[in-house]
């Protein structure tokens, strides 16, 4: 049925490939590539025999959009699956519209270099405007939206879990639980223990700006902004137990603030042991979440990507890690005139994941709806030209595919609330 470039070959990409593979019905050929063509061969060496899928594999720098032109225009894929990092979301972008070809991600733009003056002024002035200070926002993708329009072609943005399969629940819940949503509290724990005394679970230069940035909710129409984890809540979650969990800025509750009616409050939190929290805390105190270049006998380098390299690989923690995640959203609102509570979760389990597809649950809960994205694009089910969010379209296929793909989700009606 289709043809698929997929760009990247990390921890979330690999479950992806491999769960395209499961689906070659729909995923006829792909082309896996990479800055590190020796990781692609790997993995397609890995799945050659096992899948009806014609793999192949490419060098590309993502970074150099002529690269990344030139390759597309070779290969001729009827989508372009965005694996790798956000740095690299805009070059990506370009490259798909100079050649009219859709495209998706996993995760919203944000820069490497947020010193860089450009997009530095066009930062502060989002800041003073939209009322928050985090790094990463949908406003750069979303400048695309007419040009998308105007090429015929879709850009679907953010097709992990959260961002993600959050917005298919929100989405899921408004179609049929609810008349009207009045809070949404996004609720990700991961209750799995890799056995190190400090690492991430996904890219460690990601997920530490991440955690550092100042917190943000949305709120009777605006941001409310507070200092990092100053906010904490316990909540007992379904077969993981009870756990501490700090209220974060997450790029889904800008989309879902623009894209759920009258909306009063959105809020995202995530669970943190201690030790990870006194990891962190040191380690930004010295200064070594910078990305600021410092020169170090001779040699320039950036403080963040110093730290990355001593960290064990988020890839590699697959045989490490056991436990389980639970990722859902509680919601509040009216249904026929009346007071309704609604809980949509999913519980995922380290080390089945680790069976399957070789990754720890947080690669899976990031690959698989990955692959289900790019089914809605290749299937024509979602079909819009433009710059679209998860939420935008309608949920129930995406809904019904969690379910056969590997992430079944449970509901609750009567679910304890997050004061």
């Amino acid at each position: 049925m289709g043809r698929v470039l997929v760009i990247g070959c990390g921890g979330v990409a690999s479950v992806a490939i491999q769960k395209c593979c499961q689906n070659s019905a729909v995923f006829e050929e792909l082309m896996i590539a990479s800055r590190t063509k020796a990781k692609c061969d790997a993995l397609k060496e890995k799945l050659d025999g096992k899948t009806k899928t014609k793999i192949t594999t490419a060098q590309v720098n993502a970074d150099n959009q002529e690269e990344v032109e030139a390759l597309i225009k070779s290969y001729q894929p009827d989508l372009v699956m965005n694996i790798a990092l956000p740095y690299q979301d805009l070059t990506i972008m370009e490259a798909c519209l100079a050649c009219k070809v859709n495209y998706m991600d996993t995760a919203n733009y944000e820069p490497e270099n947020i010193e860089e003056p450009k997009w530095h002024a066009t930062y502060e002035k989002r800041c003073r405007e939209a009322g928050f200070s985090a790094y990463f926002d949908y406003s750069w993708q979303w400048a695309y939206q007419k040009r998308f329009e105007e090429a015929g072609i879709t850009a679907l943005l953010g097709s992990g879990f959260d961002p993600g399969v959050t917005q298919a629940y929100c989405a899921y819940a408004l179609k049929h639980e609810f008349d009207e949503i009045e809070t949404i509290d996004i609720l990700d724990c991961n209750g799995g223990d890799h056995g190190y005394a400090f690492a991430t679970n996904f890219n460690p230069e990601i997920n530490l700006r991440e955690v550092s940035a100042p917190g943000s909710y949305w709120e009777n129409g605006h941001w409310v902004e507070i200092p990092a984890m100053s906010i904490k809540r316990q909540y007992n979650f379904d077969q993981v137990g009870q756990k501490d969990m700090y209220l974060l800025h997450h790029e889904e509750i800008e989309s879902l603030a623009k894209n759920i009616p009258n909306v009063k409050r959105i809020r995202f939190f995530m669970t943190f042991g201690q030790s990870y929290l006194d990891h962190m805390r040191c380690l930004e105190d010295v200064g070594m979440l910078s990305t600021t270049p410092i020169c170090y006998e001779g040699r320039e380098i950036v403080p963040i990507q110093f730290l990355k390299a001593l960290l064990p690989d988020p890839a590699s923690l697959g045989p490490r890690t056991k436990g389980k995640t639970n990722i859902g959203c509680i919601f509040t609102g009216k249904k026929d005139g009346k007071d309704k509570t609604y809980y949509l979760y999913n519980v995922c389990d380290h080390q089945e994941c680790y069976r399957e597809v070789g990754s720890q649950a947080i690669s899976y809960t990031t690959g698989v709806p990955a692959m289900i994205g790019a089914m809605m694009l290749l299937t024509g089910t979602w079909n819009r030209a433009g710059v679209y969010t998860v939420e935008e379209f309608d949920p129930d296929p995406y809904m019904e595919a969690l379910n056969k793909w590997g992430l079944p989700w449970q509901e609750s009606h009567a679910p304890v609330l997050v004061e």
